[in-house]
């Protein structure tokens, strides 16, 4: 017997109440961008500027024992992992310390070193600093303009892809879902201040793939029914087009959450912010492929001219592309 979370007759509108939902999503993002600018954002290390120490010990690596060590001493913005290697000795076990740059100074001071690696010998007497390495300002900051350019440019992709794909009614769509999705994320973040290091960059960037591939599988399925049904209207086409698919997206967003649920639980604090952006942006981008972008493709319109074949007709250039 067949899994079935959707029924096959599904008919929902989502349609009804959409001047809500968008406006929803307006004030959401409103609110993000509004905690961004006067909060800002709590930047790790690799925008605010730190050092990287690379131990070593013939004792296993206690990463509990390592940072109650490091708080004794008065060191902020401290993440510590153990390295994994199968290529390390039996007794050669690896850590890498990372200490932020301390209230008040551009970079981490030789003296904070030292008394890291003092504090850290009362729990491994025979640790070593294999190496140490500091990011200063400087390149904080350009990290943060190429962070920034990174996402922009994905964006930008987007659109241009779309817009050779379908129309530019379904790249406005789809870009502002992004957007959407992207604002939402930082604004959660900034919220929370939660902090924002270059994982969290990867994780926006997933995020734009994982949003728009639900709002291309919409849009694809909208681009068949358009055909398919001349004599329908654009709103019962997309409300036919996302039932459809609805089967598809909530078992796609279900497993991808119970597989980041899991990674949230259990993966430790060196990749939970990461995580937690993951989970954030699955539900927002269901949402925003859902709610947000059809309604502004619905609200655009698509010009449908029936009078010319589908290959080379107005609006349905690209309608045999397969892609």
């Amino acid at each position: 017997m067949r899994l079935r979370l959707v029924k096959d007759d599904l008919n929902w509108d989502y349609f009804k109440r959409s001047r809500l939902w968008l406006g929803i999503s307006a004030v959401m993002a409103v609110v993000a961008l509004a905690s961004f600018f006067v909060q800002g954002l709590n930047y790790g290390i690799d925008f605010r500027g730190g050092t990287t120490i690379r131990t070593e010990t013939t004792t296993p690596v206690d990463v509990g024992e390592y940072r109650d060590a490091l708080d004794q001493i008065g060191l902020a913005d401290v993440v510590i992992s153990e390295v994994f290697d199968p290529t390390f000795r039996d007794d050669q076990f690896v850590a890498m310390v990372r200490i932020g740059a301390q209230e008040g100074e551009e970079a981490v001071s030789t003296d904070v070193i030292d008394r890291a690696e003092a504090a850290l010998a009362e729990v491994a007497p025979d640790i070593k600093f294999i190496s140490v390495e500091s990011v200063g300002p400087k390149v904080s900051g350009e990290l943060i303009q190429t962070a920034a350019l990174a996402v922009s440019l994905a964006i930008g992709a987007v659109l241009i892809y779309i817009w050779l794909r379908f129309e530019w009614q379904f790249a406005l769509g789809a870009v502002l879902a992004l957007v959407h999705d992207v604002a939402l994320t930082i604004g959660i973040f900034s919220e929370l201040q939660i902090k924002f290091d270059l994982a969290i960059i990867a994780a926006l960037l997933t995020i734009v793939g994982y949003s728009l591939n639900d709002t291309v599988v919409v849009f694809d399925r909208v681009r068949e029914n358009l055909v398919r049904f001349k004599s329908k209207d654009l709103k019962e086409i997309l409300k036919m087009s996302i039932n459809e698919t609805m089967s598809r997206t909530i078992m796609t967003s279900l497993t991808t959450l119970i597989a980041l649920i899991a990674l949230f639980a259990l993966g430790g604090d060196v990749i939970r912010g990461f995580v937690f952006a993951m989970i954030w942006g699955v539900v927002v981008g269901t949402y925003s492929s859902i709610f947000v972008a059809s309604a502004v493709l619905l609200r655009l319109g698509v010009k449908r001219d029936w009078s010319k074949p589908t290959e080379g007709g107005a609006g349905t250039q690209f309608g045999d592309v397969d892609a």
